[in-house]
């Protein structure tokens, strides 16, 4: 299971991380400045509050397009979940400061100056 997370993060950090930052247009950039979406542990972009239709379709967009690459991704023995658990670790990571990221208790958390509250799983 180790190795299958291994094979599977190395994919998710060279193959994912372009993919995710590219997404960053300006509505997407906005809702992130803004509080208003959020990292979330599984490798998906999450609402955090209240939610207006445009984010809604906005949020949805973003995350099919998450699914996609993550099905592209998985192999090596990993399955999709696996592969976007690992990449939902490395965006958690990439978050800036300010920006909303769900911690391992399930909490919307705010990125501090810090390091982010990660799941003990993240490698």
């Amino acid at each position: 299971m180790k190795f299958v997370f291994a094979a599977a993060a190395a994919v998710a950090v060279t193959g994912m991380a372009g993919a995710a930052w590219a997404q960053r247009d300006p509505a997407y950039e906005a809702a992130r400045e803004a509080g208003q979406v959020g990292e979330q542990p599984d490798g998906y972009l999450g609402i955090v509050g209240n939610a207006t239709p445009e984010l809604r379709a906005l949020v949805n967009s973003i995350n099919i397009k998450r699914k996609a690459a993550y099905t592209r991704g998985a192999s090596n023995g990993a399955t999709v979940e696996q592969f976007a658990f690992v990449s939902g670790c490395n965006l958690i990571a990439k978050t800036r400061q300010g920006e909303k990221y769900k911690g391992p208790d399930g909490s919307w958390k705010t990125r501090g100056a810090g390091a982010p509250e990660r799941d003990p799983r993240c490698v």
